[in-house]
């Protein structure tokens, strides 16, 4: 994946409480995720003039369905309305098909990426603050340097969302990335669904949003989570012609799968493990791409302890990618219906009632003493009664 990983999480740092410290509100990202795919797909129809679309957004009405969440074991849970949960699954399971003939998790995960990295922290209403709002279909977005190749990764999935027109853009964008590192071997990504789309090309963000990489001091922007946001790198090609990095083919390259060509950061370019932490901090093998953006993480102490740990520890990597993945997703999405906070005055009341039992809103009680005592107490009476019989006039019945 040609890179989007240093931006698109500093955006997603800053949208979060644990943001160490106000950041530039400039990012970068190394943008041009190499594509593994092979033929080229069929020519992308107009989006705008597209029948379903015209249903979808002309209309303005938003039909109620029940918005979904992904629930341990990867099943779809009820919880909100834009995407319908039935085509959600009916989408995952074509897309893992498509995964396993055309190659493409990279430029899959990097297209999630890039649809929901262009969110401006410093912008609060929807659609203008950019996130993962679906506007990456249109060809204006597509058209800007940084989304080379992405036209090739909508084309994909075009297929896919024609057959199932109940799932948004936004929805389907973020879903194929998911889904694109847990086969490829990677962890279970806990994503939510029910992403709003913006109707139109004019509310595409501006060019710039993600910028190439390379900056001069790339550790300014890094900060824990891009850690293992970074890790995704063990999946994908870096290619020249996109990103102005990269050679243009080496010995994991040449040969496929998918078009030949590029540099990958590792060996099995589409497996995703640990293994790019490792090859980073061992710096052997010359075949195997380094940005600045990689190297720093070994380089910057502050970031050099979770790349250690991470490649010595592959299931703590796996545990904090996914956690990061998933609320990069979010980022600047309107979700239907819309997410509530619970007003500071709820929050003191639960803070209150918790205390009384040792327990806080952000951490769940190992177990709820009250209830179990009560159980007890309860089954203690059931039991005395089953035993003694009933007592007539204070002397116990007699069959």
């Amino acid at each position: 994946m040609a890179s989007s990983v240093s931006g698109a999480a500093s955006r997603l740092l800053a949208a979060t409480a644990r943001a160490k410290s106000s950041s530039s509100s400039a990012f970068y990202l190394i943008s041009h995720r190499s594509s593994s795919s092979l033929a080229p797909p069929p020519p992308l129809k107009s989006l705008r003039s597209s029948p379903f679309l015209s249903h979808l957004f002309r209309n303005q009405k938003v039909e109620r369905r029940s918005s979904i969440q992904v629930s341990s074991n990867g099943g779809f849970s009820t919880v909100a309305f834009a995407s319908d949960p039935d085509q959600l699954q009916g989408a995952k399971k074509d897309i893992k098909d498509l995964l396993k003939t055309r190659f493409c998790h990279p430029i899959l995960v990097r297209l999630g990426w890039h649809d929901a990295g262009t969110y401006d922290k410093n912008i609060e209403e929807w659609p203008k603050r950019g996130g993962a709002n679906g506007s990456l279909r249109f060809d204006i977005e597509l058209e800007h340097a940084a989304n080379a190749g992405l036209v090739n990764a909508v084309k994909l999935l075009q297929a896919i969302k024609d057959k199932y027109s109940g799932v948004t853009y936004a929805d389907l964008f973020q879903l194929a990335s998911a889904t694109a590192v847990e086969e490829a071997g990677g962890p279970k990504i806990p994503m939510k669904y029910g992403r709003v789309d913006v109707s139109g090309p004019e509310q595409c963000p501006e060019e710039g949003k993600l910028p190439a990489a390379g900056p001069p001091s790339p550790a300014e922007h890094l900060q824990e989570e891009i850690v293992a946001l970074s890790g995704a790198h063990t999946l994908g090609r870096s290619r020249p012609d996109r990103s102005g990095w990269g050679k243009p083919e080496t010995k994991y390259t040449k040969d496929g799968p998918g078009a030949p060509g590029g540099q990958s950061w590792t060996v099995q370019w589409l497996k995703f493990d640990n293994s790019y932490f490792k090859d980073i901090k061992e710096k052997r093998d010359a075949d195997l791409l380094v940005l600045p953006t990689d190297a720093v993480l070994f380089e910057d102490p502050s970031f050099k302890v979770f790349a250690e740990k991470y490649a010595e520890d592959q299931e703590a990597f796996f545990k904090d990618y996914a956690e990061a993945h998933a609320k990069l997703s979010n980022l600047g999405a309107k979700f239907d219906p819309p997410e509530r906070e619970l007003s500071e005055a709820m929050k003191q009341k639960i803070r209150a009632e918790l205390g009384v039992i040792g327990g806080s809103p952000n951490k769940p009680l190992p177990s709820n003493y009250f209830l179990n005592i009560m159980i007890v107490i309860a089954v203690l009476a059931l039991l005395t009664s089953l035993v003694s019989g009933p007592i007539i006039d204070g002397n116990q019945s007699k069959s």
